[in-house]
């Protein structure tokens, strides 16, 4: 289950961003470069994604009472989701988190907590103004974060890790051309396209 899960994901999302109601605000804030309503578009789609696939998410502004104290944000990540289940105290399903921040650091540091927290599915979400520099962040990722793992830190992690790159130059073809999608491999400690 955990490998198909990038993919189980993804599938929901897009289906999500088929709804006008999700896809616009996410679409206008792209095409404006005005990055808090992209996060505030992008937590809701997701969390709608997750109910979609019979999870329960929690984020900013979409309390769910999940555990016995209750948060918007758990772990201070974007989101977190629960699969099914009758215990108080879980492990997330999936942890996720919107970095709306231009500098590599910062996109960096949301990889490197989400790299830091047990779930089946991590995903980092991040927007790039172009396609073209897609392609030097996933290297500093690669080269910052995953290289500091070492191979015994990376082949020790459960789960899927996931990059997911908003670029405006794509956004014509919204929401299919808009999102890169890549899942980290961790024999090799690079993130493969998918």
């Amino acid at each position: 289950m955990t490998c198909e899960l990038p993919t189980r994901f993804r599938e929901a999302l897009m289906k999500t961003l088929m709804d006008q109601s999700f896809a616009l605000p996410l679409r206008d804030a792209a095409l404006a470069g005005r990055l808090r309503p992209w996060t505030q578009a992008l937590t809701g789609a997701a969390v709608e994604a997750c109910h979609r696939l019979g999870w329960r998410a929690s984020a900013q502004g979409h309390h769910a009472k999940l555990l016995p104290v209750s948060r918007g944000e758990y772990l201070s990540l974007d989101l977190v989701a629960f699969g099914a289940g009758e215990s108080r105290w879980r492990f997330p399903l999936a942890a996720m988190e919107f970095e709306n921040q231009s500098r590599e650091d910062y996109i960096a540091y949301s990889l490197w907590k989400l790299l830091s927290v047990r779930a089946d599915l991590r995903a980092l979400f991040c927007y790039r103004k172009e396609a073209a520099a897609a392609g030097p962040l996933r290297k500093h990722l690669q080269e910052q974060v995953v290289e500091a793992l070492g191979l015994d830190g990376r082949v020790r992690l459960e789960g899927r890790t996931v990059l997911v790159i908003g670029r405006r130059a794509e956004v014509e073809t919204f929401p299919h051309g808009f999102f890169g999608w890549w899942v980290l491999e961790t024999n090799t400690g690079r993130f493969e396209q998918f």
